[in-house]
């Protein structure tokens, strides 16, 4: 008993200070935000477009825009454009409230999340219970999630916490593209969660399909089943993103984000 009592002293304290310190820091590889240069972009080229996988890659008037619900931060439009026009950015924040908000431009602010309104925030603002449903995912989104549960993120400390039944839940953390066969399964969650509730999709697979866009076994997401009130795109989203997404809808970080909108 002493033994471990010494060993847990010892190893102090684990968890951290983010969102009131710095954010933890992130690795070389990490890919955030895609940027996109429409400067460099030689007349008439759609190279990225035509690599990308989840066609979430579109022009318009000439300009390239990105649909990031669709995008799966590989790098098949980086290595397909010949004048690296398109670039990853260490921008973790990706989060918003309407999926028409996830498709920029080169000249796009990104309109990140806000918070519930004041009647919810007083419902869901100091506690907020989640059912997580897996709807056809590839375990990688989930297992992302899974993270802020350990000690180092310790989603809990926020009042959010993940429950076994959604009768105990506020509202759905959906992942996957949402199949056939899990379709009626969400459909019962949903209505098993008592209402006002709310639905938070993570991951490209969960906002518009992913790298199963084009498989006709999957329904394109949890919008085409239920109505969905925050979108975490990434594929998968780093915890960081999830935490800030979840954050950010609760109403604990939007004094840190206003100055980085000036």
């Amino acid at each position: 008993m002493f033994n471990i009592l010494r060993a847990r002293l010892q190893q102090g304290h684990r968890t951290m200070d983010y969102p009131k310190g710095p954010p933890p820091p992130l690795p070389e590889r990490f890919r955030g935000r895609p940027i996109l240069d429409a400067s460099k972009c030689p007349p008439e080229c759609r190279k990225c477009a035509e690599a990308c996988p989840t066609d979430a890659i579109t022009f318009t008037g000439g300009a390239p825009k990105i649909d990031l619900g669709r995008c799966i931060f590989c790098t098949d439009c980086l290595e397909a454009c010949p004048e690296d026009a398109i670039s990853y950015s260490g921008d973790y924040r990706l989060a918003v409230n309407s999926r028409k908000d996830l498709v920029v431009g080169p000249d796009t602010e990104l309109n990140l999340a806000k918070a519930l309104d004041e009647k919810l925030l007083r419902l869901f603002g100091r506690s907020l219970k989640l059912k997580q449903v897996s709807a056809g995912g590839c375990n990688a989104c989930e297992s992302d999630v899974n993270v802020l549960g350990t000690v180092g993120w310790d989603l809990g400390r926020f009042g959010i916490q993940m429950v076994a039944s959604p009768r105990h839940a506020d509202g759905l953390l959906v992942t996957g593209c949402v199949t056939q066969n899990m379709e009626l399964a969400l459909e019962k969650a949903y209505a098993a969660v008592a209402p006002p509730k709310i639905v938070i999709a993570v991951g490209a697979c969960a906002i518009a399909g992913g790298p199963f866009l084009h498989n006709p076994q999957q329904l394109g997401g949890a919008e085409s089943v239920i109505p969905v009130d925050l979108y975490i795109p990434g594929c998968p989203p780093h915890p960081l993103t999830i935490l800030d997404g979840l954050l950010s809808l609760l109403g604990k970080l939007e004094a840190k984000k206003k100055p980085t909108q000036k």
